[in-house]
């Protein structure tokens, strides 16, 4: 039995599990089942409100009454603490990278609707952020108030909780369908959820490979992070636990351009899926792992039909499609 720490009713789970049963027969690889990780809310869907049920239940454990975060100007995570923060009765600072402040659409128009506080930064100035989180919660503190930190993601030893959670919930959906999967294949950006999946199987004793995609940087980064992010949780948690053979297999071929640009291919891969499945994915993380795990699957990387499942973890992002609509063609 797993001691949980704190944390707070927020999602809608378990989320759905199932086959897609046209896309497996049209690659012709082993069956291809779907965690419905984008169902998790309705303005709040998608993997980070996992990670925040522990994030946001320690911040008002402390006493805080300000969360600052930061990401992306199309941050899913943004999105989520900020309607998150306006439920629970916070104020939400979101610091988002950015070179022009950009239109209000998609994420960031329910950033503003939620009344988030929202400074945009450089890529350059974003390099310091460590130092635009104290200078912020400095700037709280001399208010009056106490402002609680939450990284890039929600990505650190208390988020990962929220994916420790989610592997036991994958447990009870594999034993339900009588099915070992070979792999759990998810897009990574920011490593949390890559960490939380990993040290969660391992806890839970699953015994299948996890397979991240990454949107952003290229392996050797995630290995770094997810390393730091274990040894923060062990160090915080449960310094008694093993953690030396959990390493991150990362495929960094598939990143595209850059974080947030994608290729046409990427959108081909949206509208097959939408119209093959009624599966919605975004151009920045869920379309990038599913094309990476298409093309790797035509490749023969992953093992036959008759070799075990692969599950694909859908982390959400339908709102990032829509300040990318232009590129569809529609």
């Amino acid at each position: 039995m797993i001691d949980y720490p704190e944390r707070l009713n927020l999602a809608q789970t378990p989320t759905p599990f199932y086959l897609l049963e046209r896309l497996s027969e049209q690659l012709g690889g082993p069956r291809i089942w779907i965690k419905r990780d984008d169902l998790t809310g309705a303005a709040t869907s998608g993997n980070k409100i996992r990670k925040l049920e522990f994030l946001l239940a320690d911040a008002l454990a402390s006493g805080c009454d300000t969360v600052i975060t930061s990401g992306g100007v199309q941050s899913n995570h943004c999105r989520a603490v900020a309607i998150l923060g306006a439920q629970l009765g916070l104020k939400v600072h979101l610091l988002l990278r950015s070179d022009i402040e950009p239109e209000p659409v998609g994420n960031l128009l329910l950033d503003h609707l939620a009344g988030a506080t929202i400074s945009h930064y450089s890529v350059d100035e974003f390099r310091k952020l460590g130092k635009l989180f104290e200078e912020w919660q400095a700037h709280y503190a001399e208010l009056g108030g106490k402002a609680y930190a939450i990284p890039t993601g929600g990505s650190n030893g208390t988020g990962m909780w929220g994916y420790i959670a989610a592997a036991e919930e994958l447990l009870q959906d594999f034993e339900r369908h009588a099915i070992t999967p070979q792999a759990i294949v998810h897009a990574t950006g920011s490593g949390g959820t890559q960490a939380g999946l990993m040290l969660g199987c391992y806890l839970h004793q699953i015994n299948t490979c996890i397979k991240a995609y990454a949107v952003c940087d290229d392996s050797a980064y995630f290995a770094r992070k997810v390393r730091q992010d274990l040894e923060q949780w062990q160090s915080q948690y449960s310094p008694q636990t093993d953690i030396s053979g959990l390493i991150a297999d990362t495929c960094d071929a598939y990143v595209g351009p850059a974080y947030g640009v994608a290729d046409e291919e990427i959108f081909d891969t949206i509208k097959q899926v939408a119209a093959t499945e009624g599966i919605l994915l975004d151009p920045v993380y869920t379309a990038k792992a599913f094309f990476g795990m298409m093309e790797d699957i035509k490749q023969g990387k992953f093992s036959g039909q008759d070799s075990g499942d692969i599950v694909f973890l859908h982390t959400g992002g339908l709102f990032g499609l829509f300040a990318q609509q232009h590129r569809l063609g529609y």
